[in-house]
């Protein structure tokens, strides 16, 4: 069996990977728990400094990794670099982070020592996405090497190159023996999850992911931390200042072409100013046409592969059919994975571009009344990864702020990951926190000492 990734710009296969056998994944599984524990007994400070030796390197592959992120998935070629470069700010960042976030930490008792320890779990498994090759892999892995874990990383087989060039990059700095790449198929994932040699299992996928991987690990009691799916609503109140509000909510919805789980995908926007919203919006919207990845004056790509173009629009035909208005009408270009952009009017809970997951250039328009009823249509999902609210009034913001269920909610501002503050959802979004001090305990022993 092999694995085959296609450009989604003309859907031609650019790559043919065969997958490992048993005996090879158990040898990659050997040697990683060998090198785990001569790395979890290295100091903090060696381990800080092979990360900031990453970030070194991946800036030196920067032009290699954002041409194959191009013909792999479709990211803009201008894009990908950007993506390199935010690998590389979080490598150091959390490499700096570390120094206090995993200290030992005294707690003041009548013993003669009380003190809180951040021990390595082991071998880590982390089941990584396609949408964005190098930076999921780097905000997963990275705080779990420096807190002393080996890491092995089974990639999607969309972007087997990128994975298997990021595998050379870690090699480079000599982080190769605790940072692993497979190339497994889901069969032998359920039996790596299930093996004793592995502690833990991150994901970042689809919520049907999520709870295939969650039921698997619970099976045998692995921590996980899951990072799923998103639906982000963005609310837009009558006081917001508009030009500055649609103009963000457009670039938070075409983010890497509209696939992340952090773009803008529900708009609710107060009836007062619903009208003038849309047409701005759709204004915007329109100015962005699906080009060639590799152009360096392109914004919008293909999305990754032929069969995401086509649920795209499925979502939108059926959302119409249910009394949805198209205000922009795009889809599929008939080219590769091609898609021009979608937005939708009216639309209401029921709907596909409401109730699912749209990863693609599609934006759905809902209005609401007042702000209670714009907070019941944001929370009204079974999703819980992020929101934004636009309103010029900080006091009405922080009452919205503190009824959405999300895991991050930004008020004037687009939702983004940021290597200072934890990521990660609630609800169909999944559990457990990404980057920052709490990403960097997630798959720690919290270890109680105490000394009479």
């Amino acid at each position: 069996m092999e694995f085959r990734s296609r450009n989604p710009a003309t859907n031609e296969v650019v790559g043919r990977y065969p997958v490992m056998s048993d005996a090879e994944l158990g040898s990659i599984l050997d040697a990683a728990v060998a090198a785990q524990l001569r790395w979890r007994i290295s100091s903090l400070d060696e381990r800080r400094r092979l990360v900031v030796q990453l970030a070194e390197s991946l800036l030196t592959y920067r032009e290699d990794a954002a041409r194959l992120a191009a013909i792999e998935m479709g990211k803009p070629i201008a894009q990908g670099r950007a993506e390199i470069e935010k690998c590389a700010w979080a490598c150091r960042s959390l490499a700096e982070q570390a120094v206090a976030a995993l200290a030992p930490m005294t707690v003041p008792t009548e013993f003669s020592i009380s003190r809180v320890h951040f021990d390595p779990l082991g071998v880590v498994l982390a089941i990584m996405p396609w949408n964005f090759p190098f930076w999921q892999v780097i905000r997963a892995a990275v705080p779990s090497l420096l807190a002393g874990n080996a890491v092995v990383v089974k990639h999607s087989p969309e972007v087997t190159g990128c994975a298997l060039l990021l595998q050379r990059i870690a090699d480079s700095c000599g982080l190769g023996g605790v940072y692993r790449t497979i190339l497994a198929t889901h069969e032998q994932i359920a039996s790596i999850i299930a093996d004793r040699r592995i502690a833990a299992v991150t994901l970042t996928g689809s919520t049907r992911a999520g709870r295939i991987v969650a039921s698997l690990a619970g099976q045998f009691l692995k921590k996980t931390v899951l990072e799923l799916g998103g639906s982000d609503p963005y609310i837009v109140l009558a006081d917001a200042d508009l030009p500055k509000a649609v103009e963000t909510c457009v670039a938070a919805r075409m983010v890497n072409s509209g696939q992340s789980c952090i773009a803008a995908k529900r708009f609710i926007v107060h009836q007062r100013i619903a009208a003038q919203f849309e047409e701005m919006f759709v204004e915007q919207m329109r100015s962005y046409q699906p080009e060639d990845p590799l152009d360096e004056r392109t914004v919008l790509g293909p999305l990754a592969r032929v069969d995401l173009a086509h649920t795209l629009a499925r979502q939108a035909q059926q959302s119409i059919e249910r009394g949805a208005r198209s205000l922009l009408e795009g889809g599929p270009t008939g080219t590769g994975a091609f898609v021009r952009p979608i937005v939708l009017s009216n639309v209401t809970p029921g709907m596909a571009a409401f109730d699912e997951e749209t990863f693609g250039p599609l934006a759905a328009i809902t209005v609401a009344g007042d702000d209670a009823e714009a907070v019941a249509l944001a929370n009204r999902s079974s999703y819980g990864l992020g929101a934004a609210v636009f309103t010029e009034d900080p006091e009405r913001a922080e009452r919205i702020v503190s009824q959405l269920e999300a895991g991050s909610v930004f008020v004037n501002a687009f939702v983004r990951s940021d290597p200072r503050l934890p990521f990660g959802g609630i609800k169909d979004s999944g559990w457990g926190r990404e980057l920052s001090p709490f990403g960097l305990r997630e798959f720690v022993n919290v270890k109680t000492v105490v000394m009479a």
